[in-house]
């Protein structure tokens, strides 16, 4: 009587495909978008509510997603395809925000945001156009060495400036400063680092930094690892080196010029691309 050989299990070298970034039938992770739901040229704002004020500049403006951090919607300038698409608060959601647009048709990016003035002359309800940003965040060094520059697309920033002087609005072009803490700026006291954050400060300054914000530094150097192009237009909300030597510094949140800017701008880029 012949014994039964029992059948040893063989482990597969074959190895697993590998987790696709597309989920939910197709859309991305983090924004819910999926191919064809956005334009080429793409505003992106920090607070998810600037999304719809922005969005009633566009033609046939329709809504396409909401989760997390990000609002979407899209519409058309000039019979072409734009979107909005905010990127929530600091770096890291602003790449996430920037990978995803991009795998989706996403090819030029305009940040409409908020600073804070550095320079004497920057005053509150002013323009500035970053052409480039001091990296002090952390987002921009998972995608290039420190040594490289986050510096913004010149086409990109040339059309703000153009539609900043169309609109006759007092701007600046220049370098800002990007950070990660808010707070780490506002009273550095409190931060056991204190001495670093406000030496550095003091340096920005020194070296002409026009005004301090959060994203442009991560979106300059992603879309330079991704292959897309990016800018940034920002509305002084405030400077805190003029109150500093007693100067006239009121607080204004209305964004309405920056959005204007870059709606002008990116009227500017269809009409040279076309």
């Amino acid at each position: 009587m012949k014994k039964k050989v029992a059948k040893t299990k063989t482990t597969s070298t074959k190895a697993k495909k590998p987790t696709s970034i597309y989920s939910r039938a197709g859309e991305q992770y983090h924004t819910y978008l999926k191919p064809g739901d956005i334009g080429e040229y793409v505003i992106v704002p920090g607070d998810p509510k600037r999304c719809a004020k922005i969005a009633k500049y566009f033609d046939d403006a329709k809504f396409v997603a909401d989760y997390r951090e990000f609002v979407t919607y899209t519409g058309k300038l000039l019979g072409k395809k734009v979107s909005v698409c905010s990127t929530g608060i600091g770096g890291p959601s602003a790449s996430i925000a920037m990978e995803e647009l991009a795998n989706v048709g996403g090819k030029y990016f305009i940040r409409v945001g908020t600073c804070g003035g550095m320079q004497l002359k920057v005053k509150t309800d002013d323009i500035v156009i970053a052409q480039g940003a001091v990296r002090m965040e952390g987002t921009s060094k998972e995608y290039a060495p420190i040594e490289w520059p986050a510096v913004a697309d010149f086409e990109l920033v040339k059309a703000l400036d153009q539609a900043s002087k169309n609109l006759k609005y007092t701007s600046h072009v220049g370098v800002v400063e990007c950070k990660d803490s808010f707070y780490g700026q506002h009273v550095p006291e409190k931060s056991p680092v204190s001495y670093e954050l406000i030496h550095k400060w003091n340096a920005w300054c020194a070296l002409g930094c026009l005004a301090s914000e959060m994203e442009s530094a991560a979106l300059f150097v992603v879309a330079n690892a991704i292959g897309v192009k990016a800018a940034t237009v920002l509305h002084v909300v405030a400077n805190q080196e003029r109150s500093k030597k007693g100067l006239k510094n009121p607080i204004s949140e209305d964004t309405d010029k920056a959005i204007k800017v870059a709606i002008e701008a990116i009227k500017i880029l269809i009409k040279n691309n076309s």
